[in-house]
């Protein structure tokens, strides 16, 4: 992938983090994250399932082998791949196994976003699905002990998904579109 694609890909990657993420205080304890050096954004140029599958396993030892201090979360962005929903959850339960083999369930887990993502209990139409939007497949990685440090200061944790629908319902399909059009546009401000 040129540099010069690369570095749009990433751009839009961050302008989401911020404009939905943590704008949106889609994931409340985001921001801190997002907004420092600990935070991985890796490109897998492969249009190969086995090759994303294979920088997963190297994100996956690299988290491992770093602290959290160096970092602390890594989003695996797929630009040329998984463009089919089914095929991007066929992958990332691909990768949840191969945490699962290796030991890691406690270490490790996934968080899923997705051009198309759909919830399977929502309605096709409905704005809860951005929730779990991005503008390109990413398989994002993070520390176990991360979350739960983070989910034990945070009060009733379990409503997350329910205050994001609320919040997104609120705030309405047509502004969520348009807020989505502006990360292609250029046009966040």
């Amino acid at each position: 992938m040129a540099n010069n694609i690369a570095n749009i890909v990433e751009q839009r990657v961050r302008k989401w983090l911020q404009s939905f993420v943590v704008d949106l205080n889609l994931c409340p304890f985001a921001a801190p994250t997002v907004q420092s050096d600990t935070l991985r954004i890796k490109l897998s140029e492969s249009n190969q399932t086995d090759h994303i599958i294979n920088d997963f396993l190297f994100e996956l030892d690299l988290l491992q082998s770093c602290s959290a201090q160096d970092i602390a979360t890594t989003l695996l962005v797929c630009p040329n791949a998984l463009a089919d929903f089914d095929e991007y959850l066929d992958v990332v339960g691909v990768a949840e196994q191969l945490i699962s083999q290796a030991g890691l369930d406690a270490v490790v887990q996934l968080a899923s976003f997705h051009p198309n993502y759909l919830f399977a209990d929502e309605p096709a139409d409905g704005v809860s699905h951005f929730s779990n939007r991005a503008p390109y497949p990413i398989i994002h990685l993070l520390r176990e002990d991360m979350v739960t440090d983070a989910l034990a200061k945070f009060n009733q944790p379990e409503r997350i998904p329910e205050t994001n629908i609320h919040r997104l319902e609120s705030i309405g399909r047509t502004a969520i579109e348009a807020r989505w059009q502006r990360l292609f546009s250029g046009d966040l401000g």
